[in-house]
């Protein structure tokens, strides 16, 4: 049984199966919005609209302003909140197309023809980038060497807005299928408690915050 998957899709099941059931397959329960998620959404506006139409970034968020300046400084066709989309077989196709596989966003992506190079930046409101994780750059890359195929060389980042640090990775085409490893494995799992119908919870710190509030260890 073949799914749509995204990165975030992948870490919901990662954390609970349950959780993945109730907002993702039965979709009986949403995820609201909380402080952090509401920060996030207006930061990333704040950030395309400088760098896509050169608005002035508001006082609250001039922190922002040095670090957005040097990325769009970056010589190249700039895509802010480019949405991507791969079939199963890895072919480019859109976000919402009926043979979409895997779908993602990626908040900016610089293209310098030229140089046959993009640069790939992941905004992150986290205090700090103590649980970088880069798998979601890795995906993103893979869609993009298939949207960009004269592209040879990706630099990504994942850029903590908050404390200033950048966590960087080099992605080359011949090792997309390193890439897409793990996350197939991911996949197959959730195919597998599809056709079993099998979404057993998992206990942990987070289950206080989880939205599916009836589940035996949600202590909210």
């Amino acid at each position: 049984m073949s799914i749509a998957w995204s990165y975030s899709s992948l870490k919901t099941f990662e954390q609970c199966p349950r959780k993945y059931y109730h907002l993702k397959v039965a979709k009986d329960i949403q995820d609201g919005d909380t402080d952090a998620t509401r920060y996030g959404t207006s930061m990333h506006t704040v950030a395309e609209e400088f760098i896509r139409d050169g608005v002035e970034i508001p006082a609250q968020f001039s922190y922002l302003q040095p670090a957005l300046e040097q990325l769009k400084a970056i010589p190249g066709e700039k895509h802010c909140e480019l949405k991507l989309g791969l079939t199963e077989d890895l072919e480019p196709c859109g976000f919402f197309d009926k043979g979409v596989w895997w779908r993602g966003v990626a908040d900016l992506v610089i293209i310098d023809k030229e140089k046959k190079l993009a640069y790939s930046v992941d905004y992150k409101t986290s205090k700090n980038a103590r649980y970088a994780d880069i798998k979601q750059l890795d995906l993103v890359a893979t869609a993009l060497f298939k949207y960009f195929p004269e592209v040879e060389r990706i630099k990504s980042a994942l850029m903590f807005v908050v404390s200033n640090e950048f966590v960087r990775a080099i992605h080359k085409p011949e090792n997309i299928n390193l890439y897409l490893e793990k996350p197939k494995q991911g996949v197959a799992r959730i195919e597998a408690a599809l056709e079993n119908d099998v979404w057993n919870p998992i206990s942990g710190p987070l289950c206080r915050f989880c939205p599916v509030k009836h589940c035996e260890h949600n202590r909210s």
